[in-house]
């Protein structure tokens, strides 16, 4: 009698998505430890005078050096093939650019009740920064999405930011507390600009070396990004802006950014069903659309707000921590769905499969988020 055998399942390859999937549960992520103990070394030891000034030159580097590596990384080869799917790409910019500052601007309402102006500058700035790569990708590919789309939505909007925050920043903020002027513009072009694009002339020659040393490389953007974190909080804390900000402010900065990020994720998931998306874009839509780069909004904030940056970082250090944990949850949620629910819908919210009229079944009416 002959039996037949189940092949076992091989193992993920490093570059696959089970690879690449988040624990089930994400408490706090030890690099948000390091940015919270960033944060409480320069409120004990702010560097003052001539370590300022070392620090700062340092953290200017660090911010170049980032946006270099940011565009040696990206290939340019898969950006063209990305494009394809330019219906998704256009609905996570218009979430990220469009959307979301949208919302920041009605925030307005809850100044002085809920914010501070300088808060709700910070909040609104949180508005207009591109969405996130990592996380994104690893999000969707935990919840079983469109993971080439999430990579290629993540660098569209990182790539449209260089360019697209400091605009609307300008737009937004200019002529306010903020201090957004001509020479912030210029020195956006200066550091982050004028290194992306480098990087990305340089690709051929320094792109194996990043590949092979790409952990190291982590270290190095991660690094990078804490050197920003001290320095902007140290300028925060010898202005004395600190004391501006009382526990219930920050309480009621938390609950607006905790609706926003409500408001946004309903957004990405249903409205993404009515354009006609099918659950692996839906769920690469959610990630990448309802997402903000704290790796990207450092660094900009730093060059756009000088001594006030620290405050206008605050809303997006918040907001960062927060968007990971409930992602976390979603994600989870999400890789248990059915297999039903992936069937694809046109525009007008009906399967494909099913004639126009057709009552949509039980399972792919759900579609909660």
């Amino acid at each position: 009698m002959n039996r037949r055998r189940t092949p076992s399942p091989s193992p993920p390859s490093p570059g696959s998505p089970r690879s690449r999937r988040l624990p089930s549960w994400l408490p706090l992520d030890p690099y948000i430890l390091a940015l919270l103990g960033t944060v409480a070394l320069a409120a004990l030891l702010p560097a003052s005078g001539t370590t300022a000034d070392v620090v700062g030159g340092a953290s200017t580097g660090a911010v170049a050096l980032l946006f270099f590596l940011y565009g040696a990384r990206l290939s340019t080869r898969e950006a063209v093939d990305g494009l394809k799917s330019w219906r998704l790409h256009l609905t996570v910019l218009a979430c990220t650019f469009l959307i979301f500052p949208v919302l920041g601007l009605a925030a307005r309402g809850l100044v002085p009740f809920v914010l501070t102006p300088e808060l709700h500058n910070g909040l609104l700035f949180l508005c207009l920064v591109p969405s996130t790569i990592q996380s994104s990708i690893a999000f969707t590919s935990m919840a079983r999405g469109n993971v080439p789309a999430a990579i290629c939505a993540g660098s569209f909007s990182s790539i449209a930011g260089i360019v697209v925050t400091p605009l609307l920043a300008a737009l937004l903020l200019g002529g306010g507390t903020a201090g957004i002027s001509p020479d912030s513009l210029l020195r956006i072009v200066a550091q982050l600009l004028l290194p992306f694009v480098a990087g990305q002339l340089l690709r051929r020659w320094v792109g194996g070396f990043l590949a092979r040393h790409r952990t190291l490389l982590g270290r190095v953007d991660r690094g990078s990004i804490l050197l920003v974190v001290y320095t902007a909080f140290s300028q925060g804390m010898v202005a004395g802006i600190w004391h501006q900000v009382t526990p219930g402010r920050l309480g009621g900065l938390f609950a607006v950014e905790a609706v926003l990020l409500t408001v946004m994720l309903t957004i990405t998931w249903y409205g993404s069903r009515r354009l006609g998306f099918n659950r692996a874009d839906r769920v690469a839509i959610q990630f990448a659309g309802s997402k903000k780069s704290l790796a990207a909004g450092l660094p900009m904030a730093s060059v756009l707000f000088g001594a006030q940056a620290s405050l206008a970082v605050l809303p997006l250090m918040l907001f960062h921590m927060l968007q990971l944990v409930v992602c976390a949850v979603i994600a989870k949620h999400r890789s248990k769905d059915t297999p039903e629910q992936d069937t694809a819908l046109t525009p007008a919210g009906v399967p494909a499969s099913e004639p126009k009229g057709a009552p949509l079944s039980k399972g792919r009416a759900r579609g909660g988020w």
